[in-house]
């Protein structure tokens, strides 16, 4: 990282205001150094060209080399001293690993309960450890992030029902922890998103009123990649002016054309369209936390988090989308060499300061 990576981190964060569409608060935050649209970031480009150099032929599907071959080396930007700890969270079914991220201090303070992505079967907390640092940092908050468990040896719900015990848990031990229980909230990035939100659903089924915010970086959220009224993937919604084959081959890299993810994690536990599954084919989101979604302009994901947001809106829920152009999916684990990865933190440390201000305020202005 140099003076070039920051005047790029500082370009994206000239871009902090969007436009209304469909009901959803709309920012899209272009490639901080190309004038032009529909190109892929470089960083990305030179990423994809190396791993096109040192990509094998292809196997068949091996759970062992897929799991192995999720995370990304990345860097911890924090400059101020953040606690980590490690902990079990107990649970009737079997005790949760956990790592906790605290900024020095005694105050009580929000707390994000994080869950990593990784398809529902695979992941740790490793990969995003530093995003999760550097959320503790720019926040000021505690973070709690969740080392679920992941099928095909927990099938769905095993792994969700760890998320909703972990956030009932934080929530009920908020004295102890050193948070504000009633500034509380979940994110999640791809699966890790899916369990967010399901958690907010779950929250409000079961009128624990928990959750008062929910952070979901490209989320699965149709797992049964099925059209709805609000969604129909197609490959001409991406806008490719260069190195269009390549940039299909991104595009489509996580469409699970042979069922696979739902074989993984489901195991004919559940239909598909279960909203605790695909939460886009639920029809009662109304009552829901306010919702930041972060999409990458060139991930399979990015039409589905697109049509939750606009259901998510059309059913009271105040929403903001920010998209990140030239970007793939998982981009949050290039921290340190994608600025774009350290825009999203900050875009969601302000997101959970604003929507806590605005809390504090309305408590203050009802306590008179």
């Amino acid at each position: 990282m140099g003076q070039d990576y920051q005047q790029l981190v500082d370009r994206l964060a000239e871009k902090k205001t969007g436009e209304l569409q469909d009901g959803v608060e709309v920012v899209i935050k272009p490639v901080p150094d190309r004038t032009e649209s529909g190109v892929l970031d470089p960083r990305v480009l030179e990423v994809m060209m190396q791993q096109q150099q040192d990509s094998s032929p292809a196997a068949p599907f091996s759970l062992e080399a897929a799991r192995a071959g999720m995370g990304w080396i990345n860097t911890d930007l924090t400059t101020t001293d953040i606690t980590t700890k490690d902990i079990m969270i107990p649970s009737a079914e079997q005790p949760i690993p956990a790592r906790i991220y605290r900024p020095r201090t005694t105050e009580p303070l929000p707390a994000v309960v994080y869950f990593h992505g990784g398809g529902f079967f695979g992941g740790t907390l490793d990969p995003v450890e530093h995003p999760c640092r550097l959320l503790a940092e720019r926040a000021n908050v505690v973070v709690i992030s969740i080392d679920y468990r992941l099928a095909p040896e927990h099938p769905f719900p095993a792994g969700l029902n760890d998320c909703f015990t972990a956030v009932t848990w934080v929530y009920e031990q908020a004295e102890a922890l050193g948070i504000n229980r009633e500034h509380l909230a979940v994110a999640g990035d791809s699966a890790g998103g899916n369990l967010a939100t399901v958690c907010a659903l779950l929250d409000r089924e079961q009128q624990t009123a928990m959750i008062q915010y929910q952070v979901l970086l490209y989320p699965v959220v149709n797992l049964a990649a099925l059209p709805t009224d609000d969604f129909k993937w197609r490959l001409d919604a991406y806008e490719m002016n260069e190195n269009r084959e390549l940039l299909e081959g991104i595009v489509t890299a996580l469409a699970d054309t042979d069922g696979l993810l739902n074989r993984l994690y489901l195991q004919g536990t559940t239909d598909v369209q279960d909203p605790h599954v695909s939460p886009l084919f639920s029809d009662k989101l109304a009552g829901l936390p306010e919702a930041l979604i972060i999409t990458a302009e060139y991930d399979y994901l990015r039409l589905e988090g697109e049509a939750y947001g606009r259901k998510l809106a059309r059913a009271g829920v105040k929403t903001k989308r920010i998209q990140y152009n030239g970007m793939d999916h998982a981009f949050i684990e290039k921290l340190g060499q994608y600025p774009q990865a350290e825009d999203c933190i900050t875009e969601i440390a302000n997101g959970l300061q604003n929507r806590f201000a605005v809390m504090k305020s309305d408590t203050n202005t009802i306590g008179g």
